[in-house]
């Protein structure tokens, strides 16, 4: 994007959507291909995201069979002036699982902690928990009508370019 204040703009208010959203919309697949919706709460760091998700739900067996998913934050419909128009961010990403013995694994544990709560303690002591980590190919930024922007692979928040056709 050409227009560097219009870029930071932008940024900052993907930046503030992603900090406000403590849930994700997932869609991911199952062996046959069947697409499969559900959600998940989540934290963001740096360009990736986390969840911390039972292996007794479907999508958990989904991704750990299926290394990839969609993802979608959407506006409350309360607070949109346009039910048509609601500002959303969506990625396909790539997924991984983070083993309880990688280095990596107490950091992801910390950061779901500081976004969502103490409600995580309990949870990374349940064996069935799986911790992934979600890391995006593609997005778009959706604010309205006319102004879609998709977002540069690899990145949460990095260069947009915006969708005029």
């Amino acid at each position: 994007m050409k227009n560097k204040r219009l870029q930071n703009q932008l940024n900052d208010e993907i930046e503030a959507f992603l900090t406000k959203q403590q849930s994700l919309m997932l869609s991911s697949v199952n062996e046959a291909g069947s697409p499969h919706a559900s959600y998940a709460p989540f934290a963001s760091h740096e360009n990736e995201l986390f969840i911390f998700i039972s292996q007794l739900a479907a999508h958990t067996q989904h991704l750990l069979m299926t290394p990839k998913v969609g993802v979608l934050l959407i506006e409350d419909e309360s607070l949109s002036d346009d039910v048509f128009a609601r500002t959303r961010l969506s990625y396909r990403m790539k997924v991984e699982a983070v083993d309880r013995e990688d280095a990596f694994w107490p950091h992801g544990i910390a950061l779901l902690k500081q976004k969502l709560g103490d409600r995580i303690d309990l949870l990374s002591q349940l064996g069935d928990f799986v911790l992934f980590r979600l890391t995006p190919l593609d997005g778009r930024y959706v604010k309205g009508f006319g102004r879609a922007y998709e977002i540069s692979p690899g990145s949460l928040v990095a260069e947009l370019t915006h969708v005029s056709k």
